[in-house]
């Protein structure tokens, strides 16, 4: 079933595919070179290895994580509401100094890589989230497109004065929070 949704997914998003139509620089090497790298990462093996029981979609969204985590070398990493401890193992490799809060109140620190599912009570949870952001904070959102309620909020969140550019990637959303770019969103092929 998850191969049949992926291609249905992936034929109506082809024409966003490896960041065509992107002018700024910056946008087009993150969506090149994080979302959709496709060169496998030095401990790709290793975590499948360890990391057994888990879904096609699921792997794919550690792996981005794991980019992510790569790419930004958080020091602190926020995950809400998770659904597997694959995620926190993903996002530890890539970079093995940030220290994971897995709480549901999270710590008063400022945001530096966060992964919220948007389940349970979301909204709060972002709400707490956004008083703890700077520029160089980045917030992916997961199950974006579960439901009405769900599209919804994505909407709003891509409309909030607080946030900057973000990336629709259709299974997750992606959040910066950097007020100086030119707001925007990016449908992504992913």
């Amino acid at each position: 079933m998850y191969k049949l949704k992926r291609m249905i997914v992936w034929m109506r998003r082809m024409r966003h595919s490896r960041g065509f139509g992107v002018q700024s620089p910056y946008d087009y090497r993150f969506i090149r070179y994080v979302i959709n790298e496709h060169w496998p990462y030095y401990a790709y093996d290793e975590l499948k290895e360890s990391v057994t029981d888990i879904d096609t979609k699921t792997r794919k969204l550690c792996r981005l994580y794991f980019r992510l985590a790569n790419w930004r070398q958080p020091r602190y990493i926020v995950d809400y509401r998770p659904e597997t401890d694959a995620y926190m193992k993903y996002m530890q490799a890539g970079c093995k100094r940030a220290s994971l809060d897995r709480s549901e109140g999270g710590e008063e620190r400022t945001l530096e890589l966060g992964r919220m599912s948007l389940t349970g009570d979301y909204e709060a949870f972002y709400e707490q989230l956004t008083h703890r952001v700077d520029a160089h904070s980045v917030l992916v959102m997961e199950r974006i497109k579960r439901d009405k309620e769900t599209k919804a909020f994505w909407e709003r969140v891509k409309r909030d004065e607080r946030t900057g550019v973000t990336f629709d990637l259709y299974y997750c959303g992606i959040v910066f929070f950097n007020k100086k770019r030119f707001k925007q969103n990016y449908d992504v092929n992913f």
